[in-house]
């Protein structure tokens, strides 16, 4: 397997596109395309879709893992002509606004993230996919070829400011009021919200949504009244009240990482699982 080669195919996906994977490698758009041609010539197969971003194919996934662990290894060697170390890392919004990347701070050395936001429930794919090589997950099952840590707990609860609840739930939190209610969701990924509304009333409910995608801006949204919200403890404010105190909704947390070991990886996974006792008790 031609080590150039390899190298082509992450640079264009990294960048998604030919022309700024030549830039990142001081190439030619033509030299990364012959060089992706012939590693499509080795595999007998297509392995890179030629769009807007450049993606992998599913056979291509297995080769963008491949180039990703490689490139890992040259680096944990000294080989590589760079003395920085990059690691693509796939996490959710919540928990890079609040206790991941402080540990991320403190790994110091030539490291340098990729990070990649992403929805816990939905990490896992980007493991699968050679995206990533490593994942904060709510999957306790290992991706095949990936090693599984257990993190802790992350507790959201129902809040909402005061004016909010005495408006929406001035006769308590009835599967009428919840209804009717405004509802603060992260985005069409984010179950939470709908995972409360059915353990409350046993029904598939959908009330008037705000899609707000930034966990801060999140936050600011049911502080602001927009409507109510799931929100982390790791986030809570004075200025809103978990109104329903006897229903939340826990997520497991889960470190994923390729089984391939790595100085660099090695750090990381410490400084992340040692963060997530201490946040997530």
């Amino acid at each position: 397997m031609n080590l150039d080669h390899l190298r082509a195919l992450a640079a264009a996906v990294d960048t998604g596109s030919f022309e700024a994977a030549a830039a990142a490698l001081h190439l030619t758009p033509s030299a990364v395309s012959q060089r992706i041609k012939a590693l499509e010539g080795s595999a007998g197969q297509v392995l890179v879709r030629r769009s807007k971003p450049t993606t992998v194919t599913a056979a291509g996934e297995a080769y963008l893992r491949l180039a990703r662990q490689v490139t890992a290894l040259v680096s944990d060697a000294g080989l590589a002509e760079s003395t920085s170390v990059s690691l693509p890392l796939a996490m959710s919004s919540d928990a890079l606004a609040t206790w991941v990347l402080p540990a991320l701070a403190g790994v110091g050395g030539d490291i340098v993230f990729d990070l990649q936001r992403e929805d816990q429930d939905h990490s896992a794919e980007l493991l699968r996919a050679g995206s990533v090589m490593a994942a904060i997950t709510t999957d306790d099952r290992p991706v095949q070829g990936c090693t599984v840590t257990a993190l802790g707990t992350m507790r959201y609860r129902p809040m909402a400011t005061r004016e909010f609840v005495q408006r929406w739930f001035p006769d308590g939190v009835t599967t009428a009021a919840l209804a009717a209610a405004p509802v603060v969701v992260f985005d069409r990924k984010d179950q939470l919200q709908d995972r409360y509304l059915r353990s409350r009333s046993g029904a598939r409910l959908d009330p008037p949504r705000h899609y707000i995608p930034g966990s801060q801006d999140f936050v600011a949204a049911v502080q602001l009244g927009l409507g109510w919200g799931m929100v982390p403890d790791q986030q809570a404010t004075p200025a809103i009240v978990e109104f329903d105190e006897a229903h939340h909704v826990d997520v497991e947390l889960y470190w994923q990482q390729w089984s391939l070991r790595t100085a660099a990886l090695d750090a990381v996974a410490a400084a992340v699982i040692q963060a997530a006792r201490v946040a997530l008790g």
